[in-house]
């Protein structure tokens, strides 16, 4: 590419967040690079990370415009670049894969492969360049292929792809290996624990449309930035949760299968799954429209698919039609482990504001006041953490450090900084920082703050298996029924009808109740606690926590037990 054009790439780069001075500039620029021929696959790939920004965040209607134009015609010039035999691999990485004219190749979950096969069977081929599971393979599929275990049983190098393609006749492979486990008699999870065993590699030639390039959600109206894009510096986290209420909107169902099988799509294209997104329900998914262009789907899981004790919720967020990231919330009470991620190419966008109102959503929708930051989220064994200063973005919105250790730490590092406006603290020290979890918790939540400081829910994990192996010689079964019926006694529960979700959650939250002091509450703290437990295994997930959020007693005994 020649210079010219390459200068006017780096322009284009600068002036994505500048819209102080109109679109003249990024329209010039936008012309010429319209008609320029990349020959570099790094070059065209920053060229498409630049204008899919534009797209999200664009300046002008014109810009739109024009910005759409060159998209749409992006797959010709992958096409171009194979055709000459250019080096395509930077349009593999997962941060940013999923461009048009291109596929991706994984060991899909078994879930996600089933969704794929049924929405997209002539897209899937198995990569066997990536085939190594043999002797799990053979065994496995054995029952599906007759008299394989001949050569499988004593043979190396069996010739599975040659049986495979003759068994599967004029099928998709991908298609009739499915089908094939599908019909075994099987549970589901058993289903998908023999499938995910084999690490099958499974190439998917998404279309145009599922691509990152050119999927969109239809929007009412576009929203045009001609100023400055919110700097995380206005953002006021505390003032943001307090912020009115934002506008919500139940989907019917065939909408919410829609918002979730772009969900599939979007993470999919990225090397990425989501558990909301993989087995979300469609019956409870919650438009919110966040402004400025943004929209948030926020879906919880069935029964079938939820967490033993943590209430589960996703959200898939939108920028004026274009998917750009997605929110995780596993909650307890009032606190929510909370997992913020952005898609790299919107990363220079309104990051804290977003984030900011992705929080205010979920107090609303949830009642949640704490908020749970992971370490790894702030750069634990996780160098893109490290190399963009995460720590200092959730510090800088009024997250905490919950060790003493890593909060005298930051203490010294803020004097350092204060003293010093240019310091960039080191890498050594932001790896220190990021050894334990942060904290943020709304002064006015009505409760002692600090309560959740040293809260973990595998803390309530291991406190189990102690008990598991000091009272029943480590037989899970016998804990089981033992808890169950000291539950059911006690909260005077007729469970006799109870099935499927209602039985697992009982099941569940009994091995909880049954390290509490549960025989000594009063009669209405053990009826909200038999609510609590129906909740868990059927409707919405909301319930479950607004209910516990009334039970002091349970929450001082979950406190106790997580620390």
């Amino acid at each position: 590419m020649n210079k010219k054009v390459s200068s006017l790439l780096a322009e284009l780069e600068d002036l994505k967040r500048n819209f102080a001075n109109g679109d003249a500039r990024i329209l010039r620029a936008l012309r010429v690079l319209a008609k320029a021929k990349f020959t570099d696959a790094a070059e065209l790939l920053r060229f498409h990370e630049t204008l899919l920004f534009l797209r999200t965040y664009p300046a002008s209607a014109e810009v739109l415009k024009l910005v759409e134009a060159i998209l749409k015609m992006f797959e010709q010039r992958v096409s171009q670049l194979r055709k000459n035999d250019s080096d395509l691999s930077p349009l593999d990485d997962p941060e940013v894969s999923g461009i048009a004219g291109t596929s991706v190749t994984s060991n899909f979950s078994y879930a996600i492969v089933c969704w794929l096969a049924a929405k997209y069977p002539s897209q899937l081929q198995i990569d066997w360049d990536w085939f190594e599971e043999e002797e799990r393979f053979g065994a496995t599929m054995q029952r599906f292929l007759p008299l394989l275990d001949e050569e499988a049983m004593v043979e190396a190098h069996v010739p599975y792809r040659d049986y495979l393609g003759r068994a599967k006749g004029r099928a998709n492979e991908v298609v009739w290996l499915i089908e094939r486990f599908q019909s075994l008699r099987l549970s589901e999870k058993e289903k998908a624990e023999a499938y995910d065993s084999l690490k099958i590699h499974v190439r998917w030639e998404f279309a145009v449309r599922a691509s990152r390039t050119r999927m969109r959600l239809p929007v009412r109206k576009t929203f045009f930035h001609d100023r400055p894009l919110i700097a995380r510096r206005e953002i006021s986290l505390a003032n943001e949760l307090k912020a009115p209420p934002i506008p919500l909107e139940r989907l019917p169902p065939a909408p919410g299968e829609r918002i979730l099988e772009m969900a599939r799509e979007t993470s999919a294209v990225r090397y990425r799954e989501l558990h909301g997104f993989t087995f979300g329900d469609s019956r409870r998914v919650i438009r919110a429209d966040l402004g400025r262009g943004t929209e948030a789907f926020v879906m919880g899981v069935p029964a079938a698919a939820r967490l033993p004790l943590r209430a589960y919720h996703a959200a898939l967020i939108f920028k004026n039609g274009v998917p750009v990231g997605y929110f995780e919330g596993l909650s307890l009470f009032e606190r929510m482990e909370s997992g913020f991620n952005l898609y790299y190419t919107f990363r220079d966008g309104e990051t804290a504001w977003l984030y900011a109102r992705i929080l205010r959503l979920m107090r609303q929708l949830l009642g949640v006041t704490v908020f749970s930051i992971d370490p790894y989220q702030v750069g634990h064994e996780n160098e893109e953490g490290i190399e963009s200063g995460a720590f200092w973005f959730y510090r800088k919105l009024g997250f905490r450090p919950t060790k003493p250790d890593v909060r005298k730490l930051t203490s010294s590092e803020e004097r350092k900084i204060s003293a010093d406006s240019h310091r960039r603290t080191p890498a050594r020290t932001l790896r220190k920082l990021a050894a334990g979890h942060m904290l943020f918790e709304l002064s006015d939540a009505g409760k002692k703050m600090g309560k959740w400081d040293r809260f973990q829910v595998r803390h309530i994990g291991f406190a189990i298996q102690t008990r598991m192996a000091r009272e029943f010689n480590s037989d899970a079964h016998a804990m089981r029924l033992h808890s169950v019926a000291f539950v059911e006694r006690t909260l005077g529960l007729q469970t006799q009808d109870w099935t499927g979700g209602a039985r697992t959650a009982l099941e569940n939250l009994s091995l909880l109740f049954a390290m509490t002091q549960i025989d000594r509450w009063d009669s209405a703290a053990k009826q909200l606690a038999a609510r609590i437990i129906q909740a868990k295994g059927s409707g919405d997930e909301a319930l479950y926590l607004k209910l516990m959020q009334k039970h002091r007693y349970l929450r001082a005994e979950v406190i106790r037990l997580g620390y």
